[in-house]
């Protein structure tokens, strides 16, 4: 049932960019049919005014202890959103927050409890591409991804993720992975706990200034290894 929302958005010295994404999402809330929403900023140990901007943008403001990655950042949000539902976002809104809808209304169509954002399902959705070389090494990524793991989703790393509260509880409450590779951890997870998850195309525009550097990019294709080596080791039960 459509009751509750929280919108959780990760950040680390999104100063610039926060007012302009938070109006846009107080905006979508205004014409939404939720019943109660809540917009959760997550400062990364930001250096510039980030908290103040969330604080100011109307959100309700956690922080970490210290810079931990967007990873820890994302599960410290999903453990304290209070909306029935919790969407997972990035701060500059590369999948427009209007495509929450179509999120909750694969997952209410599929009965799914987690619907996932994907850039790959229908490519003439995106108006702004990556780079050729990221665009590339995410399809490269994507393939490893499901050798090592045995998911079938075209694509993990799209952050724009909804999770039903109960579900998110129990899937990043087991989560271990504090980088860019926890997107593949969480829904390991999920289909470990035989949560049921739809994969979803939405619309998405390549924002430039990305904290993400290439070398970080490159180390994540170590994290579908680990996770299938945590997967091994009992570490989800």
């Amino acid at each position: 049932m459509r009751r509750s929302i929280s919108i959780v958005i990760p950040a680390f010295n999104e100063e610039s960019r926060l007012p302009g994404a938070l109006a846009k999402v107080r905006g979508y809330l205004a014409r939404s049919a939720w019943e109660f929403a809540e917009v959760v900023v997550v400062d990364d140990g930001s250096r510039d005014g980030t908290a103040q901007a969330a604080a100011a943008g109307g959100a309700r403001v956690i922080a970490n202890p210290g810079n931990r990655g967007k990873g820890y950042s994302v599960r410290h949000g999903m453990l304290e959103a209070k909306g029935e539902w919790a969407l997972f976002t990035d701060a500059d809104l590369s999948a427009p927050i209007e495509d929450l809808e179509k999120l909750w209304a694969a997952a209410e169509g599929a009965s799914a409890r987690v619907a996932i954002g994907s850039r790959a399902l229908d490519r003439s959705l995106i108006g702004v591409h990556q780079p050729v070389f990221r665009e590339t090494m995410g399809r490269v990524f994507n393939l490893a991804m499901r050798a090592v793991t045995g998911l079938p989703y075209r694509d993990t790393q799209c952050g724009f993720k909804l999770f039903e509260a109960g579900a998110a509880r129990e899937i990043f409450s087991r989560q271990r992975l504090d980088g860019f590779g926890f997107d593949v951890e969480v829904l390991f997870i999920a289909r470990r706990l035989r949560y049921a998850a739809v994969e979803v195309p939405v619309r998405w525009n390549d924002a430039p200034g990305t904290t993400v550097s290439l070398w970080r990019g490159v180390m994540a294709f170590l994290d579908p290894l680990k996770v299938r080596w945590n997967g091994w080791m009992g570490r989800y039960r």
